[in-house]
């Protein structure tokens, strides 16, 4: 039995040596796995009594927290989404607004150019017609004097081309002479 070895209670142990060593992993000693059972099931114990008491607290605390800073956020987002959705909104009705203004003034705009054009015509054809007005009545003084001159010129004319005839005519019957001539 120099192989087998006595603990302190005197009992000999296939796992320890001579000098009190392990023979092997110690782990795999069968006469040992019942203490290791034993300090394992110990210490899960308290593993499991400090995560449940310490740490999962502390982790659902964290989770918890994270949960509503989530849940506060995407309500947030929601908000946000839904007043960019009214922004947008009365963006575009205000757009339309513009527009439509745009629109009143430019047509207002035309009206009054077209009643300043309008005013305009109205007063240059005024003023075409008292020129016209005026053209025609020099006109009509320019044919009356032509034909005054006409008359004048006719008369001399005849005068002219009697008296190189040799033929003496008084002036009376040169001008109605002429005058029956000019009056067709």
């Amino acid at each position: 039995m120099a192989s087998e070895t006595h603990d302190a209670a005197g009992t000999a142990s296939a796992c320890v040596d001579a000098g009190g060593g392990a023979i092997g992993m110690p782990q795999l000693c069968g006469e040992w796995m019942g203490n290791q059972v034993f300090w394992l099931v110990i210490t899960l114990i308290v593993i499991f009594f400090i995560l449940s008491r310490i740490a999962l607290p502390r982790i659902a605390a964290v989770l918890s927290e994270r949960q509503g800073t989530i849940t506060n956020d995407l309500a947030a987002a929601e908000d946000l989404k839904v007043k960019a959705q009214e922004a947008e909104e009365a963006y575009h009705k205000a757009l339309a607004d513009a527009r439509a203004e745009a629109q009143n003034i430019v047509a207002e705009t035309k009206a009054e150019i077209r009643a300043e054009l309008d005013v305009a015509t109205a007063k240059a054809d005024a003023e075409i017609a008292a020129k016209a007005a005026e053209g025609e009545k020099a006109i009509a003084e320019i044919r009356a004097n032509a034909l005054e001159s006409v008359k004048d010129v006719a008369k001399d004319t005849a005068k002219e081309l009697i008296s190189a005839m040799g033929v003496k005519a008084d002036a009376r019957s040169i001008t109605s002479s002429v005058t029956a001539k000019l009056k067709g």
